[in-house]
């Protein structure tokens, strides 16, 4: 198998250790995987929810935020409205448990039975039969123009909170709040629709704080470079702890008359000025400007030492040099640890902002893991947040889903969500009864939650047994597309298929079909729409092909190995024509995958610490892949079958490297071992490392991902 070990300036990796702390390893493995922009390290090197964006860099928060509240002084009716899958479900659970919190009159509604995705003409009669004059979607609606019109003129206001693509037009909603909006501010557009929903949330607790609505500005005043003959004045204003105005102007000791000052301009506000230490900035101030200037300054010392002990006794000079915070900023240490201190301990004042906010997200977890979003950003701390979560105190649904299939007890990571846990909660959406899910990780209850996992369990397994019969009926469909695409692609559209099984059946059919790179399985979704899933091996790229059809499909997502999208039925024979096109063009040299290597392991850092590394890069997933280290001159020492059914093919290896000997498991390899090696051989061998678990025990063990044989 080829690899790639991408080479890297060593000056690169040497800046990093340099100015983040981070040992020469992780920073070589940063660098070869691309992420050395102080905005992308920080999620790998901090874990703290501090660092996730505010939800009040999206326009519409306030608005989003007051509605819902005066909806709930008001004793209206509020409906949510959720879509189908695992992502739609957790979005809907967080929104619905929260404005029960808030004492809110709710009620929930998502497609059932064989309802289409999304706000319908008959959703919009229900919601209006059930007396909602609040409607608040989550996961869907950002393309329900019409319908949300239609809510209007029923004197019902909506509030979308969606991830997806947007058209051309903007639904008329009270709010739409969606990262992936071309003109949004937000800095980040990968945010699953609970990731977004959970943003929402926050908003809604900070409303209830002091601070929200609030002004203040943050001054701190420093002697300029040189003969002390300047002096460097630095504030920053925020709005809903935001920043949303700066200004640093180096002025003449004595000098400059007020009136031609940009900072005594931006300080005229009428908003508080705070300080840490009033004494001392405004002794600062009038070197600069003498006692001309007018100013009244608050000292939150107290208020910052009251919240956060570690501040105590120290200047603002001292805790820069301690801040992590200041790690990830470009100048302006000590006004940059300022702003992180004042924020901090704002949210540290809430428990509702910081530890019980922590709470929830073990169910975004969940759903930004289900959909497949990116676990860079602050995906990354949502996850990792919500792992710990489920792994330290999990909620009572959740024990009762892991207990369900054995995994209580044991470590939980995104791939047991991803493979186990996340696919039940799925299989109520797909069989269209959602609601078993949602009220499931609504409750505590232990019975119900108990009753309700059963459901989802028996849910799941029927969904298997559907996968499986309609295999069945489209076998030959598949092979006889094998043969009109030459061996290079398999397309199936069948209307008799159900719209939530066409992954199964996509991945069966690759199962079984070893020669063809990708899998396409399209079935009709409702009336005048087809939904599609794509299955692929090797270097084949799902969401980079679809991603060629854009122009023709109504939306599409996914990953490297996992696709899938909408169209419109009357533009399949338009669809089909353009897959027959692009798959003429694919090159069977493009099939052999070739793997990438973060790191060339020495025989001294081969040992116990090298876990910590592989720790640090979690949560793995999408663009976030395991990291894949390689050992040379590696020495097999011993081999054995694993299972009671030898002829499976799994084995149980002993690798020499150095002086310690290692445990690795080579899957579906015996064949290929029995013919290309022998005990004694050297090797060069890329792996990943990981934990075994067995009756309570730990231990570091080796995956074989590529073995050579080193002449």
């Amino acid at each position: 198998m080829e690899y790639i070990l991408k080479r890297v300036s060593p000056e690169v990796p040497r800046r990093l250790v340099e100015k983040y702390k981070c040992d020469l390893l992780s920073a070589t493995i940063l660098s070869r995987r691309g992420i050395t922009d102080r905005k992308d390290i920080r999620y790998y090197l901090e874990s703290s929810i501090n660092y996730l964006h505010s939800p009040f860099l999206f326009e519409d928060m306030d608005s989003a935020v007051n509605r819902i509240n005066e909806a709930i002084e008001e004793h209206e009716r509020i409906c949510v409205f959720g879509d189908r899958d695992a992502d739609g479900i957790t979005a809907t659970t967080i929104i619905v448990q929260e404005l029960q919190r808030l004492g809110a009159d709710v009620f929930y509604m998502l497609p059932e039975g064989d309802d289409p995705y999304g706000l319908t003409k008959d959703a919009v009669k229900r919601i209006s039969d059930e007396g909602a004059t609040l409607v608040i979607t989550v996961d869907c609606g950002i393309s329900c123009i019409s319908e949300i019109d239609e809510l209007a003129n029923l004197g019902i206001d909506t509030i979308v909170t969606d991830h997806h693509i947007s058209g051309d037009e903007l639904p008329n909603a009270v709010a739409v709040i969606d990262p992936k909006i071309p003109t949004t501010k937000y800095p980040f557009e990968h945010l699953a629709g609970c990731g977004v929903a959970v943003k929402l949330i926050w908003a809604l607790r900070f409303s209830k704080t002091k601070f929200y609505e609030s002004s203040v500005i943050l001054l701190h005043a420093l002697p300029g470079p040189g003969e002390n003959t300047t002096t460097i004045i630095e504030a920053v204003q925020l709005d809903n702890l935001v920043e949303t105005g700066r200004v640093i102007e180096e002025v003449p000791n004595g000098v400059m008359d007020l009136e031609h000052s940009r900072v005594v301009s931006f300080l005229s506000r009428q908003i508080p000025i705070l300080v840490l230490d009033k004494d001392i900035e405004l002794r600062a101030l009038r070197q600069a400007f003498g006692n001309s200037l007018d100013i009244m300054l608050y000292d939150i010392r107290s208020d910052l030492e009251r919240v956060i002990p570690a501040v105590c006794n120290k200047s603002l000079f001292d805790l820069s040099k301690q801040s992590r915070a200041v790690m990830y900023c470009d100048g302006h240490e000590e006004l940059e640890t300022l702003i992180s201190l004042f924020q901090s301990s704002c949210y540290y004042q809430e428990p509702l902002l910081s530890s019980e906010y922590e709470s929830i997200l073990d169910i975004v977890a969940l759903g930004t893991i289900a959909d497949l979003m990116p676990l860079k950003d602050e995906n990354r701390i949502i996850v990792k947040s919500g792992l710990k979560r489920i792994n330290q105190k999990p909620r009572e649904s959740i024990v009762q889903l892991l207990s369900a299939q054995n995994l209580l007890g044991r470590p939980i990571t995104t791939t047991e969500i991803g493979w186990y846990v996340t696919p039940v909660i799925n299989s109520s959406g797909r069989l269209g009864c959602p609601r078993i899910a949602v009220d499931l990780l609504l409750s505590n209850d232990i019975g119900l939650c108990s009753e309700l996992t059963k459901k989802l369990i028996a849910l799941n397994k029927e969904r298997q047994k559907l996968g499986e019969e309609s295999y069945e009926a489209v076998k030959l469909k598949a092979q006889e597309s094998l043969e009109a695409f030459g061996s290079k692609f398999i397309m199936v559209m069948d209307p008799s298929i159900s719209r939530g099984l066409t992954g199964n059946i996509a991945s069966k059919v690759l199962r079984d079909y070893p020669q063809v790179p990708a899998v396409m399985i399209i079935a009709e979704a409702e009336e005048g729409r087809l939904s599609g899933s794509m299955r692929s091996r090797g270097s084949f790229n799902c969401r980079t092909f679809l991603s060629l059809f854009e122009n023709i499909v109504n939306d599409f997502g996914g990953h490297k190995a996992a696709g899938g999208f909408s169209l419109d039925s009357n533009r399949f024979d338009e669809f089909k024509a353009f897959l027959e096109e692009e798959v003429l063009k694919l090159d069977e040299s493009d099939e052999e995958e070739v793997l990438t290597v973060d790191a060339l392991i020495p025989q001294q850092y081969m040992n116990s610490s090298l876990i910590k590394i592989v720790e640090l890069f979690e949560p793995y997933g999408e663009q976030n892949l395991p990291l894949n280290f390689m050992i040379e001159h590696a020495e097999i020492k011993d081999c054995i079958c694993l299972g009671e059914n030898k002829d499976k093919g799994n084995l149980k290896l002993t690798i020499k490297y150095g002086d310690s000997l290692w445990p690795c498991l080579f899957w579906n390899s015996k064949d290929a071992f029995k013919k290309n090696f022998d005990i004694g051989d050297k090797v060069k061998m890329i792996f990943r490392l990981g934990r075994n678990y067995y009756r309570g025990a730990s231990n570091l063990q080796l995956t074989v991902v590529s073995l050579e044989k080193e002449e």
